[in-house]
């Protein structure tokens, strides 16, 4: 995503590694979402297992999201972590 100028600028408005953690965090929103109609999926055919794990799963990415969030906001403001 970024192009260097040779002057230690980008001629790019994102870095490769801002756009990294954007497009990771982007993943784990989807599959968050994603997760929600899976459980609701295996709550319809009555397979507590299944929705168990796929909660945990779930739950698993939103802690995941969340670390996500925390390096890209210093990413953000430092340029690197």
């Amino acid at each position: 995503m970024t192009t260097n100028t040779g002057n230690g600028q980008s001629q790019e408005p994102i870095s490769n590694l801002e756009y990294d953690f954007v497009t990771v965090l982007h993943n784990k929103a989807e599959a968050v979402k994603a997760y929600d109609t899976y459980i609701k999926d295996a709550e319809q055919v009555g397979s507590q297992p299944c929705v168990e794990l796929f909660q945990k799963l779930r739950q698993s990415d939103i802690e995941h999201a969340q670390e996500i969030r925390q390096h890209l906001q210093q990413v953000l403001q430092h340029g690197k972590m």
